[in-house]
C-alpha cells in the first residue's frame, strides 16, 4: 500500500513542475510570470487560471492586448521571496508569514504588498511515533518536515503555540525540531519510515494521503491556533509592478475570483486537475477521495484575506517583523479593500 500511496505522491509532485513556459513572446508582448507554487489544495486556483487562460482573458477585458502568462516551476516561500526580489517573476503565491517578512524587509525598497488571498484552510502536524501525542512531547532526535524554516506558516504557528502556553520568550521553543522539506519530499519521508522526519506539518491532498497509512496521527491544525479560519495561500507583488500594471493587477483578482467560482461549480474537475488528469490508482487517493477533500467546509478559495493580522500582531510583537501594520489594509493593495478582510 505504501508503494501505491508513493505513486500517488509522485503525481501530485508533478504538480508543482509541470507547467511548460509559454512560447517566446512576440515584440510588443507583455509577458507575466508566475510560478506554480508548492503544490497542493491551496495552489488550486492557480491551476485553474493556467488551464483556462483566466489572467489572458480578463486582460483582454481591460484594454491590455497580448497578455502571455508564463508559469514557472517554483514552489517554497524562501524561493518564492528570492525570485521576486530578484526580478525573476512578477507574482509570487506563498502563506501570509512569508509574505508578511518580504512586506517586511521590503517596506522601505520594493514595498511588496499582497494582490489578493487565494485560499484558506488548515494545515495538519501529521506524526508517526507513539510518544507523539502534543507539541509538548517533542524531544531529541524528532523532526518536524515544514517547507520552510521560520517564515513557513507551520512554523510561525508552533511560535504562536509555545507564546501561548509558555510565554513569549519561550516562541522559539519548537524551532530546532523543524527541518525544510516540500510537501511531496515530506509525505514520501513519512510513509517510507526512512527517518527523516517523524512528523509532517503539512496540507490538503498531502495531509489525506498520510493519514491513509496505519500509525500516522494528527495532533494539531493550524486553526486551533489561529482560533478560526486563516488564509493558507495569497498572491503579492511589489508596488513598482502594481503601479505600472494597474489593469493586470485588477485582471489577476478577476481571475481568481473565477477560478474560485469554478472551482465551486465543478468539483470533479478541479479533482481532476489536481490529480493531474489521472486517477492515482488503488490504495492511493482517488478522484472521489480529492472531491470529497474539496467538499471540506474547511477549506474556501476566497480572495478574501482571513486572519493575516493575527499573524502580524504575533511576528510584530515578537520582533520577527519591525514594522506593525495598523489594518490587514495595509498590507494589501487597494483592489481587495471592499472584501471583509481580516
Amino acid at each position: 500500500m505504501a508503494n501505491r500511496l508513493l505513486l500517488t505522491v509522485a503525481c501530485l509532485a508533478s504538480l508543482a513542475c509541470s507547467s511548460q513556459p509559454s512560447s517566446s513572446t512576440a515584440a510588443g508582448t507583455l509577458e507575466v510570470r508566475i510560478p506554480t507554487g508548492a503544490g497542493g489544495v491551496g495552489f488550486l486556483p492557480l491551476l485553474v487560471m493556467q488551464k483556462h487562460q483566466l489572467l489572458e482573458k480578463y486582460a483582454k477585458e481591460a484594454g491590455v492586448q497580448g497578455v502571455a502568462v508564463r508559469w514557472i516551476e517554483l514552489g517554497g516561500p524562501s524561493a518564492m521571496n528570492d525570485a521576486l526580489l530578484s526580478g525573476s517573476v512578477d507574482f509570487i503565491a506563498a502563506g501570509p508569514p512569508a509574505f508578511l517578512t518580504l512586506w517586511d524587509a521590503t517596506h522601505d525598497s520594493a514595498q511588496v504588498k499582497g494582490v489578493a488571498a487565494m485560499a484558506s484552510l488548515p494545515m495538519y502536524l501529521n506524526v508517526r511515533d507513539a510518544h507523539l501525542n502534543k507539541l509538548e512531547d517533542l524531544r531529541q532526535g524528532d523532526k518536524i518536515g515544514v517547507t520552510a524554516i521560520k517564515v513557513s506558516i507551520p512554523a510561525i504557528i508552533m511560535q504562536m503555540y509555545a507564546a501561548e502556553h509558555f510565554g513569549a520568550a519561550e516562541a522559539a521553543r519548537f524551532d530546532k525540531f523543524t527541518v525544510p522539506m516540500t510537501h511531496p519530499d515530506g509525505v514520501i519521508a513519512m510513509l517510507s519510515g526512512s527517518g527523516a522526519i517523524n512528523a509532517h506539518f503539512t496540507s490538503p491532498p498531502f495531509h489525506q494521503i498520510e493519514r491513509r497509512q496505519a500509525g500516522i496521527r494528527t495532533i494539531l491544525k493550524t486553526d486551533d491556533v489561529t482560533h478560526g479560519p486563516a488564509t493558507f495561500t495569497m498572491v503579492s507583488t511589489t508596488k513598482r509592478f502594481a503601479d505600472a500594471n494597474p489593469k493586470i493587477i485588477k485582471a489577476l483578482i478577476d481571475a481568481l475570483g473565477e477560478a474560485s467560482r469554478l472551482i465551486a461549480a465543478d468539483k470533479p474537475a478541479a479533482a481532476d486537475l489536481l490529480l493531474g488528469g489521472k486517477g492515482a490508482g488503488e490504495g492511493g487517493i482517488t478522484k472521489d477521495d480529492m472531491i470529497a477533500v474539496l467538499n471540506d467546509p474547511d477549506i474556501r478559495f476566497t480572495q478574501a484575506p482571513e486572519s493575516v493580522m493575527k499573524y502580524a500582531d504575533f511576528m510584530a510583537t515578537l520582533g520577527s517583523i519591525k514594522h506593525h501594520p495598523a489594518s490587514w489594509k495595509e498590507l494589501f493593495f487597494e483592489g481587495v479593500h471592499a472584501l471583509p478582510g481580516s
